[in-house]
């Protein structure tokens, strides 16, 4: 059952890092070369209508994917970890709260705690595949915490947590920033009416 929920979050990750990949292609397309795509305009609409719902199940899903792999799995987490759980476990709240209460005023908040988050993230995956060595964040004391540069599963060729962690930040950051885009337009046909 184990192995199930890890390939299961494995592919997940696999699926909306493409999916992702080719969304930012086309906001390429569209914005450094002019050219329209209504599969963009459909996706990015889509995304700004179901903001708080995707919010939750994004964050929900990087959550427990994270105790799954604390809990059930029983890695260690290292100090990156930790900071990275700092960042993403107060959203679920946030998006919960928000959902309840049909509340658009975390945007900013969970823009803020992703876009420090990612870069956590950022940095945390760079230093597995070696690419930077461990600085200030060097968390690699014995008896501290498990060396921040080891990674416990590899998949597809570049899919690690600290990856996976990536791939919800960055979610929750095109998230946020479609929806801060749209809001001035909502209220301007707010004003109208």
């Amino acid at each position: 059952m184990k192995e199930q929920i890890v390939n299961l979050l494995e592919i997940l990750t696999l699926v909306t890092s493409l999916f992702l990949g080719g969304l930012i292609l086309l906001f390429i397309l569209k914005f450094v070369f002019g050219k329209q795509t209504k599969l963009y305009d459909s996706m990015v609409h889509f995304l700004q209508d179901h903001y708080l719902i995707l919010g939750f199940i994004i964050s929900l899903i990087a959550v427990s994917g994270s105790l799954f792999y604390s809990e059930i799995m029983a890695y260690t987490p290292c100090r990156l970890c930790w900071y990275q759980r700092i960042f993403m476990y107060p959203q679920l709240f946030l998006f919960l709260i928000a959902l309840k209460t049909k509340s658009k005023s975390i945007i900013t908040n969970s823009l803020v705690l992703s876009l420090i988050g990612g870069l956590l993230a950022s940095y945390h995956y760079l230093l597995q595949l070696e690419v930077i060595n461990s600085g200030i964040f060097s968390c690699d004391f014995v008896g501290i915490s498990v060396n921040c540069s080891q990674y416990f599963s590899l998949s597809y060729g570049y899919i690690t947590i600290p990856f996976m962690s990536l791939t919800a930040f960055a979610w929750l950051i095109i998230l946020a920033y479609g929806k801060l885009r749209s809001v001035p337009k909502e209220l301007t046909h707010k004003n109208k009416i």
